[in-house]
């Protein structure tokens, strides 16, 4: 999923940038990065880890200037290794071009090809290096001109923020899959991929970066252009399901609102006979508000996180998710022992996670489980971003609910239907992308994929 964050111009653009990521680390767990610009020098740092494991204060106040973006890497394409942190930073005939990009780009294999073709040396195995040497290829002269020539050339799902000398510039895919935010702070425009770093900062919110846009920001001014063909809107849904900050307005709607709308929903389709609604912590809480408050059963907290231990789903590997589940939530035992338990989840991906689960609260004495889940089971892969690249990663696209649950070892399982989903979504149901649950991709290009990979 990624988060990006950019300022321009602040005295301490750095610490700002840093505070955002802070802000959006449940965004990418991976790798972190700030660059800046102060003059015609450039400072770039970044790593692997967490913000408070990449930055300190003597290495923010090495990056210098007024000028800076940051990223947060939750890898989708490309291997987790150091050469692909961002931002993405080369000098060009252009000047000097920094990246910081959400989404994933699926013509990436001819686009690819094409630049080697053209002499393109690549550094990464990342899509968005690509758009870095897009730029550096245009033949435009104008710096603008050269910015729209490189991203008309682009497919799928790009929310960008990128540094090209002393201009900060941000941009959306014409779908608009992935939020991106204005905002203003102390004199300074900043970018972000939520409305939450905001907040955190103190900014004024002023609108959405709307689908297709491509603003420049300047020292004393801002411009916005949309020289793009209209296309069909096709937000990604599973930003109001999972990903974004409950206290974060996405595409212009509180998630948290949505959230408790979802599990509203979801109890008004399959409600249980139970002694309590609980969450799976974090992400489920607010469905599992909805829940309780329609079904009127008593909401409890029947396990406790461990807020030290990051969000499982986003690891790399298999191993660090099953390990971060066991010492991520402790359960109850006097909330839970001999009683019926609903317990409201907002998706299950591989069912690994929600089998370990189930089975520690029934060890913690539970007499029934009832799982609800507040979104459709996921069957088909996503190329616009999230890391479930693969059909056989995807348990629901393999067996049926029956399967899961005894897999799961619930007592019973049901997920949210499609069309009460949408219902529960505070903008009409036509302007979201719902593919990993339906097949159903927004954009043709899918149909690039060979057979293999959609089939996997």
């Amino acid at each position: 999923m990624c988060g990006i964050f950019g300022v321009y111009p602040h005295k301490d653009a750095a610490q700002l940038v840093c505070l955002g990521l802070y802000a959006l680390q449940h965004r990418g767990e991976e790798s972190a990065g700030i660059i800046t610009r102060n003059g015609k020098k450039v400072h770039l740092h970044k790593a692997l880890g967490l913000v408070s494991d990449v930055f300190n204060e003597k290495i923010l106040r090495s990056l210098r200037g007024e000028f800076a973006i940051g990223h947060l890497r939750y890898s989708t394409t490309g291997s987790s290794n150091i050469k692909n942190t961002q931002p993405f930073y080369v000098k060009s005939k252009v000047g000097d071009i920094a990246i910081a990009h959400n989404g994933n780009l699926t013509n990436t294999f001819d686009l690819h090809r094409e630049l080697e073709n053209k002499g393109a040396l690549f550094q990464t195995s990342m899509d968005s290096e690509i758009i870095a040497h897009l730029l550096a290829h245009s033949q435009q002269k104008d710096i603008k001109e050269a910015i729209i020539w490189s991203l008309s050339k682009l497919e799928g799902a790009y929310s960008l923020v990128l540094m090209l000398n002393d201009i900060l510039i941000g941009a959306r895919d014409t779908y608009g899959f992935r939020p991106l935010c204005l905002g203003k702070f102390d004199g300074a425009y900043i970018l972000a991929s939520e409305t939450c770093t905001l907040d955190l900062i103190g900014a004024k919110y002023i609108r959405d970066i709307q689908p297709g846009e491509i603003v420049f920001i300047y020292k004393d001014k801002i411009e916005s252009v949309m020289p793009f063909k209209k296309s069909a809107r096709a937000f990604c849904i599973f930003e109001y399901i999972y990903f974004a900050r409950p206290d974060s307005n996405i595409f212009e709607n509180n998630v948290y609102l949505t959230r408790k709308k979802l599990g509203v929903q979801l109890a008004t389709e399959f409600g249980a006979k139970a002694d309590l609604v609980m969450p799976i912590p974090d992400s489920g809480v607010f469905a599992a508000l909805g829940f309780s408050e329609k079904s009127k059963i008593p909401f409890e907290f029947g396990m406790i996180r461990n807020h030290y231990i990051g969000r499982t789903f986003i690891q790399p590997t298999q191993d660090l998710r099953d390990f971060r589940v066991k010492i991520k939530l402790n359960p109850l035992k006097e909330v839970l022992n001999g009683k019926k338990v609903i317990i409201v989840e907002d998706s299950i991906v591989r069912g690994t996670t929600s089998r370990m689960r189930i089975k520690t609260i029934r060890q913690a004495g539970a007499k029934e489980i009832h799982m609800r889940v507040s979104c459709p089971p996921l069957k088909f892969p996503c190329f616009y971003g999230i890391d479930f690249p693969t059909k056989k990663e995807l348990v629901a696209s393999k067996h049926d609910i029956a399967w899961i649950r005894d897999f799961i070892g619930a007592d019973s399982l049901e997920y949210l239907s499609l069309e009460g989903m949408l219902n529960a979504m505070p903008i009409s149901k036509e302007n979201f992308c719902t593919a990993c649950f339906t097949g159903k991709y927004p954009i043709n290009h899918a149909c690039r994929f060979s057979k293999d990979i959609l089939e996997k």
